[in-house]
């Protein structure tokens, strides 16, 4: 009989997650793959910052998982054995199939990907979050030479893929980001022209002068005030593609409030950002970041976890901001 270790909730959550929130158990592993599943062996998990909200029943209306429950999460796992005929054992997968070291992943939602350009870069520059970075800097903001682009949460997946393609396409990228290493990530990993420290006095001023007097483009990922304060600084008839808002995610009030009166007065365009959309396209940037990854133009950061038992740890870090870049397990070889 195999086993399998899965993490799963203790309890219903009602406040931000911590790593006491779940445990580890000892399960029964899967041995065959019913008709549409697959019977997979997860190599990595992605642990995205979504999954706090979700994980309390606050995430575009999807329902929470109760306690000892398998838990939502994209992972890229090998196949086991397949209930479907276009998969086969040995191919590599991206789909859910728990926080565990062997589950099973719907057929209908999983899509093979190749091993060759980095197994666990199809959690992060190749997956959700580059998906999401690349629909925003150009299928919404069409973001070009001349452009001078702001990403908040620039040390993060999104927030750092996003501002590298903002380069390549010959945009000026300007980060921001909380802390000084993060700072630095953003400009000596990800490329980006600079970079504020949002916890320093006087950002504001430094990213106007970065920006010569502000950007044509701003990527929000985290809300206000940040968001307020970069709004102030955008040019006539600046773009503003607003992706998520982290910094509100697990606030018990009511949702954050913008006037219309600045849109107008600066003549924006604000597009929202739902990356679910884009999900028909994938393929699509995948072939167009592939000869990006593999010229080094695009590359990605992860902060890794060891081990499915790792993952609590892992998450608490993600919701306390202390990551640095894609937040990953590895879970097998």
């Amino acid at each position: 009989m195999t086993k399998t270790l899965e993490v799963v909730l203790k309890r219903v959550l009602e406040d931000v997650p911590v790593a006491a929130d779940f445990e580890v158990v000892e399960r029964v592993a899967p041995t065959t793959a019913p008709a549409g599943q697959l019977l997979v062996r997860v190599l990595y998990l992605s642990l995205d910052p979504y999954l706090g909200p979700r994980l309390r029943g606050r995430h575009m209306g999807e329902p929470r998982p109760a306690p000892g429950e398998t838990l939502p999460g994209s992972a890229v796992a090998e196949v086991i054995a397949s209930g479907h005929p276009d998969f086969a054992p040995g191919d590599h997968v991206i789909g859910e199939a728990g926080w565990a070291q062997v589950g099973l992943m719907d057929a209908r939602f999983a899509r093979k990907v190749d091993p060759t350009l980095g197994v666990s870069n199809h959690l992060g520059v190749l997956g959700m979050p580059g998906l999401t970075a690349w629909a925003g800097v150009t299928q919404l903001a069409k973001v070009g030479a001349g452009d001078v682009f702001t990403v908040d949460a620039a040390a993060g997946s999104v927030g750092g893929t996003a501002g590298q393609i903002a380069r390549i396409l010959g945009a000026k990228a300007v980060g921001i980001a909380g802390g000084a290493d993060k700072v630095a990530q953003v400009v000596e990993r990800y490329g980006f022209d600079a970079a504020v420290d949002y916890r320093k006095e006087g950002w504001v001023d430094e990213l106007k002068a970065l920006t010569d007097g502000g950007p044509t483009v701003h990527f929000e990922n985290v809300g206000q005030p940040i968001f307020n304060s970069v709004f102030g600084l955008l040019k006539t008839y600046g773009r503003v593609v607003i992706c998520g808002l982290s910094a509100h995610h697990h606030a018990d009030g009511p949702p954050p409030q913008f006037g219309l009166g600045p849109i107008v007065g600066k003549r924006a365009s604000v597009m929202g950002l739902v990356v679910y959309d884009f999900y028909p396209r994938w393929s699509e940037w995948v072939k167009t970041a592939e000869p990006w990854l593999k010229e080094g133009r695009l590359v990605q950061v992860e902060d890794l976890g060891e081990g499915v038992e790792s993952a609590p740890a892992q998450f608490e870090r993600l919701m306390k901001g202390a990551n640095t870049g894609k937040t990953l397990v590895k879970v097998g070889e």
